[in-house]
């Protein structure tokens, strides 16, 4: 064995016990010597060499992989006994490089190479599928020797399966390049020796930090911000993205390394604690840097681990697994995956507040700029005593006066909503370290109640405050009814936000309502919020609406009882009390109703009218339904659900003014007729065909279709052949949806070949009504969208119709051809929806509403409407609500013999049958291995 005595062994924290004695390279080293000792082909030792560090590698993987597994919140122990086992490795490949491949027994000055670790490697973090990134450095021009080294360590680690970056470079080259890459310079500011010429790697130190480093402090600061920045905006701009990413997503682990970079590089730290002494962070601030970066690695590593790839991004499937692999169980009204993620999302904003504070050291330095919107400065207004403005940001002015008055604390958000200047962070480290200030006392005190209403009522946007309110922890020690949905995740598709955030959002959708920003788009809100409305009712309303999730008890019973407590503290009058309590135990009534219901039934109008009792009231939960929804998330809202819900304010309205008399079948009728004869004489029709029109429907096809759609059909069957079909397909942008019309001889199971060749072409239903005439020809109509929740664009509705008439001609068999096409998503397998069927016959004066609550597929109305016509069930109209992976199909049915489904075996039996349906089709799918029959 060559002398070493030039070289550096690593000298690394302890690893996991079994690894670290394993790959000790004072013992590996003279036994892999010796196991190579006799062997002279160069590919021969390459080979040997691979296989003894595989061998040895796989044991001592397995090693670490256990010790996690048994601890599985130990990150930093798990990150660095990987980052030890990879340097063992190389030292080991080196070691066969330089000694036994291409030995050199007096190397020249030219001839000194050094390994080192860069990126998160040089950091010694790795997890189980990270990059092993390498810089081969030389002193001066890379020499001939150093290439063959370098090529023979490379094929060996290739050999062993591991992910390789990396670059041979002198010093001169480091420093060139570092001076126009920040990502080069980044990369280098972590490097670390492995192994060899340890004078080579000394030297590279030394002349980075003086010829770089040093001298472009301040360039580097901004870059590695507009960086954060960019990176924030590609992961989406939210720290609350229900499927975040560990690694660089907003208040992930690069955050983290991105303020370890900064202060290394201006303070040549190694560790992030060295912070502290310089007085960057305070000890409390530095735990919660250590807790936050041991969760998130731990988080990582369990990714990687399970996925068996470098994956970060925690989708929904991944994370009910990595939540059990770190012990998460289920709570009371809890899964365990919901409660995994608030402790994640409660990292998350932990570290945006450190990276507040370690920007503003660097402001106080005068290192760094924030880019604050100084025109608008001047315009401000003059804070009040107890204030300054401090490079930008409101301030106290003297922090023992500030806290001696816990109301300060409320007046901070106030004083920076009214001036429109942000808060700074070291008014916000006073904050976040005396809420306990924030005590029952305060709670009640009149004037904090005031505090906190001005900020919700008086200053036009409280979406800003009540966010950062939030973030330091103000709002759930002012409410504490409101702590426990602080960073709570709604563990579904439908929902985009934590629900604390959702409540935030949807206040910030009512102060733009109430701004006028959405006159055009929501007419019948922006009207109501322009009228005679309690504004402190609605807001509260809003603010407070989801505050019972995440509990076994209905969220909306235990959300309005937890409301009165709240109101009550604050001192509103009873009235109000009431009216918010019945809002919040209420706030899903209308969206059920418009979404799930048949809104041109007269009984569907007389109950939901019946129990909303007053226009003001329904005013009041009209403008909560529609802040709701468009709190969801982006794409929730949309154009059909806008026209339900006005549809429905209008005809409750007019009910409530003019008498629940006025909603009857036989008015609604007479109204429909008289519309569809004015629009046909309009378009030239004769009175005879007119009257023959009004005269071939029954009297259940009037109330339920708008007169345009009658008109439609009024054109379709004009001469219709017994043997044909007619089809018209027209989007219709004011519903958001594609109104699909169809007409032929009427015949048994008619709804459900026509479902089956919609779900064929990949539309999602979002209403179908299926009518017969006297003269025995069907008539429906279904509302379409693709797969964006839009209307099909013009160009594709020629192939569409092709499609649909080959099903309906029986040239495809649906339940053959959705076979393929059928399985639920992978990243929505880990949903639970288990399936709830129900019927009431008191729904409706006519029909039997048959309600399937189940997981959504693209051929489940097929196999519902044909399990229905099956059993000689008459589908009526079918309204299809979808909430994510989740939907709710209500069908208004009658029996063969045209009455209510009565008889409870009969309703027992029908249950099974559909249940099964379900069963059959998830199961059917997920046999299929490719798609059959057409597609579009």
């Amino acid at each position: 064995m060559a002398d070493l005595s030039a070289d550096r062994l690593p000298q690394s924290a302890p690893a996991l016990p079994g690894a670290h004695a394993l790959f000790s390279p004072e013992t590996f080293l003279p036994q892999l010597s010796r196991e190579l000792q006799g062997i002279d082909n160069p590919r021969d030792i390459r080979a040997r060499t691979v296989a003894l560090l595989t061998e040895a590698r796989t044991a001592a993987l397995a090693d670490i992989v256990a010790g996690f597994q048994s601890h599985p919140r130990a990150a930093r122990e798990t990150v660095r006994a990987i980052s030890n086992l990879t340097d063992a490795t190389v030292t080991a490949i080196h070691h066969v490089a330089t000694t036994i491949l291409h030995p050199h027994t007096n190397p020249t000055d030219a001839e000194r190479l050094s390994v080192l670790a860069i990126g998160g490697y040089g950091r010694a973090e790795m997890a189980p599928q990270s990059d092993v990134d390498l810089l081969f450095l030389t002193p001066w021009k890379v020499t001939g020797w150093a290439e063959s080294v370098v090529e023979s360590m490379l094929y060996m680690l290739w050999d062993l399966k591991l992910k390789i970056g990396q670059s041979t470079r002198s010093i001169d080259d480091c420093i060139r390049l570092g001076g126009g890459d920040i990502t080069i310079r980044t990369s280098l500011l972590e490097h670390r020796l492995v192994c060899g010429h340890a004078a080579t790697a000394e030297s590279l130190r030394e002349r980075l930090w003086s010829e770089l480093f040093d001298n472009s402090v301040p360039e580097f600061i901004e870059a590695k911000m507009a960086e954060r920045a960019e990176r924030h905006r590609r992961q989406g701009g939210q720290r609350y993205v229900l499927e975040p990413n560990v690694k660089e997503g907003k208040g992930g682990l690069r955050d983290l390394q991105t303020l370890y970079w900064i202060g290394k590089y201006i303070h040549r730290v190694d560790r992030a604690v060295e912070l502290v002494g310089l007085g960057v962070f305070t000890k409390d601030e530095h735990l919660t840097f250590w807790q936050a970066e041991d969760f998130l690695w731990a988080v990582r590593c369990h990714l990687h681990l399970l996925t068996g790839r470098p994956t970060d991004q925690l989708t929904f499937d991944i994370q009910v697994e990595v939540a059990r692999a770190m012990g998460y169980r289920d709570l009371s009204g809890r899964r365990a995956v919901e409660v995994f993620m608030q402790d994640y999302f409660t990292h998350a904003t932990r570290v945006g507040e450190l990276t507040r504070v370690f920007l503003v050291s660097l402001e106080a330095r005068h290192l760094y700029k924030a880019p604050i919107l100084s025109g608008l400065l001047s315009r401000r207004k003059r804070v009040r005593p107890g204030f300054r403005i401090d490079r930008g940001r409101l301030n106290y002015a003297d922090e023992k006066q500030f806290l001696a008055d816990p109301l300060n604390i409320l007046r901070l958000f106030e004083e920076s909503l009214r001036t429109q200047l942000m808060l700074h962070p070291d008014a916000m480290r006073a904050v976040a370290a005396n809420l306990n200030l924030l005590d029952d006392s305060l709670r009640s005190d009149p004037e904090a109640v005031r505090i906190f209403l001005d900020l919700l009522l008086k200053h036009g946007n409280p979406e800003r405050s009540l966010r950062r309110m939030n973030e330091l922890g103000v709002l759930g020690a002012f409410i504490p009814e409101f702590a426990p949905v602080v960073a709570m995740m709604q563990f579904n598709v439908y929902h985009h936000y934590t629900v604390d955030e959702h409540l935030i959002q949807c206040v910030a959708a009512l102060s733009a309502i109430e701004r006028g920003e959405q006159i055009e788009d929501l007419p019948t809100v922006s009207r109501i919020m322009h009228g005679k409305i309690s504004r402190r009712v609605i807001y509260l309303a809003v603010l407070l609406h989801d505050i019972g999730k995440g509990r076994t008890e209905d969220h909306s019973i235990l959300g309005a009882r937890l409301a009165r407590r709240v109101c009550t503290r604050f001192g509103l009058p009873a009235d109000e009390i009431e009216t918010i309590e019945w809002l919040i135990r209420n706030h899903l009534l209308m969206s059920d109703v418009a979404q799930k219901r048949d809104i041109s039934d007269p009984r569907t109008l007389r109950d939901f009218a019946k129990l909303v009792k007053s226009t003001r009231r329904l005013d009041l939960l009209t403008v909560l339904t529609v802040c709701d929804i468009r709190g969801v998330g982006p794409g929730t809202w949309n154009n059909w659900k806008a026209v339900l819900l006005r549809k429905l304010h209008a005809e409750t309205e007019l009910a409530l003014k003019n008498g629940l008399e006025e909603l009857n079948r036989e008015k609604r009728t007479g109204e429909a007729k008289r519309s569809l004869r004015h629009l046909l004489t309009a378009r030239g029709w004769e009175p005879r065909a007119i009257k023959a029109e009004l005269g071939r429907h029954y009297e259940n096809y009037w109330p339920g279709l708008p007169t345009e759609t009658q008109s439609v059909f009024a054109d379709l069957l004009r001469g219709l052949g017994t043997d044909e079909i007619r089809i018209d397909l027209n989007p219709d942008p004011d519903r958001d949806a594609t109104r699909a019309a169809f007409v032929l001889a009427d015949h048994p199971g008619i709804f459900s070949r026509l479902a089956g060749a919609l779900a064929l072409v990949g539309a999602n239903i979002v209403d179908a009504r299926t009518y017969t005439t006297k003269d025995g020809f069907a008539t429906a109509v279904f509302w379409l969208q693709d797969g964006d929740g839009h209307p099909y664009d013009m160009d594709r509705l020629p192939r569409l119709s092709k499609m649909i008439e080959r099903t309906l001609k029986g040239e495809v068999v649906p339940r053959e051809a959705l076979a393929g096409r059928d399985k639920p998503k992978k990243r929505e397998s880990a949903f639970r929806f288990p399936t709830h069927i129900t019927f009431d016959n008191e729904a409706s004066d006519v029909y039997t509403l048959i309600e399937v609550d189940t997981r959504d597929r693209p051929g489940l109305l097929y196999d519902l409407t044909r399990t229905l016509a099956e059993n000689h069930i008459q589908i009526a109209s079918a309204v299809i609500a979808t909430f994510g992976a989740q939907v709710v199909d209500t069908f208004y049915v009658k029996d063969m013999f045209g009455l209510k489904l009565h008889q409870p075996q009969k309703r027992e039996s029908l249950r099974k049958k559909l249940e099964k349906a379900i069963r059959d089709g998830v199961e059917r799918a997920e046999k299929a291995d490719r798609p059959l029959g057409g597609s579009f």
